[in-house]
């Protein structure tokens, strides 16, 4: 079991500082860009050579950090790190003809940039590793943070999920079909029967334990699996609710990554059908957008509404009396293909 002390989230809404999500905040030329705050404890010369994908990672990384709590080690999944200095770093080397490059770009592009920058701007030389598995990414490095755990009681471990939308990576996915052919409001993202999503991004880290202590929410179970049966994902999510009934009593929130592409779907209305019928289900991938750690922002949500935030009416599906979950499932599909069930409770 994992408990979740301290959570700090950077996204397309205003998730830091004082928490609005009750204001949608709408998408730009197609995509949900994060709102960056400031980034107070990053020395501006070292901000300045950060990617994006590093900047939101180690400024959700360092407010957790000045808690005051030792860290143990720092646990990072992205689906593909920092893209846009990969390619800008590919394109120098067209330019300069394989001649003398800027190691800059190189070093922010890698995936391990964000752990590796945490722990060498908080001279942490803990545990340091980065899971890079597309969908599966940030399930993954909630895996290592289990695992380090049961071998290593009473540890503090830096826990998050990032990824950035680059201009090379939306052109690829938007030819691959990832996200819808014409502009569509997050308002209504519902609504709208075709295939794709809206490009996401942000950065969400948790601080996590062994001990329940003072905790916001504790992680019950997870179980990923990689499959396109629908018939398969459903009977696992039966097994799942059934496997995990006794620990978590009665789950009484579905917290669902539907993401508004009508070819995924399927899969979420399956798992939705195995619950209670009065079970409330609400949404997120009209706040967050797709991305492969976009699990990550459903978690930061789902502690969030286990602590007793009130929650907005845009998240319900449909209609329903919500008190503060105690119990909040989550399930995320990542392309039809990688999926995760996580159970947390307060």
């Amino acid at each position: 079991m994992l408990y979740i002390h301290r959570t700090y989230c950077i996204s397309p809404q205003q998730t830091f500082g004082q928490v609005d999500l009750e204001t949608i905040q709408e998408p730009a030329n197609k995509r949900l860009l994060a709102m960056e705050p400031n980034y107070e404890g990053i020395p501006p010369g070292v901000l300045r050579r950060m990617g994006r994908a590093v900047r939101m990672g180690v400024g959700a990384s360092l407010p957790l950090i000045k808690e005051g709590l030792p860290i143990d080690g720092i646990i990072i999944g992205t689906g593909k790190g920092g893209m846009e200095d990969c390619i800008k770093f590919l394109n120098q080397i067209v330019q300069y003809e394989e001649g003398l490059l800027a190691p800059g770009n190189f070093v922010q592009s890698t995936s391990n940039a964000v752990a590796a920058q945490v722990g060498m701007m908080t001279k942490n030389k803990s545990y340091n590793s980065t899971h890079v598995h597309r969908g599966h990414a940030f399930e993954n490095a909630l895996i290592d943070a289990v695992m380090q755990l049961n071998q290593f009681p009473g540890k503090n471990f830096l826990l998050g999920g990032l990824d950035e939308i680059s201009d090379f990576d939306y052109n690829i996915e938007e030819l691959d079909g990832a996200y819808k052919k014409d502009p569509v409001s997050n308002k209504v993202l519902f609504d709208v029967d075709s295939a794709g999503s809206i490009a996401g991004e942000g950065a969400a880290v948790f601080l996590v334990n062994d001990q329940p202590a003072d905790a916001l929410a504790s992680i019950r179970a997870l179980h990923i699996l990689h499959s396109e049966d629908e018939k398969l994902v459903a009977d696992t999510f039966r097994q799942f609710v059934e496997k995990n009934r006794n620990a978590a009593d009665t789950i009484d929130f579905f917290l669902s990554g539907e993401s508004g592409d009508n070819r995924t779907r399927k899969f979420y209305t399956a798992c939705e059908s195995a619950l209670p019928a009065s079970t409330p289900v609400a949404r997120f991938k009209h706040l967050s957008g797709e991305y492969c750690t976009a699990s990550a922002f459903g978690l930061w949500l789902a502690c969030r509404l286990v602590q007793g935030m009130a929650l907005p009416a845009h998240l319900l599906k449909s209609p329903a009396s919500v008190s503060t979950p105690q119990t909040i499932l989550l399930y995320n599909n990542y392309k039809g293909v990688q999926h995760s069930f996580m159970l947390l409770r307060k």
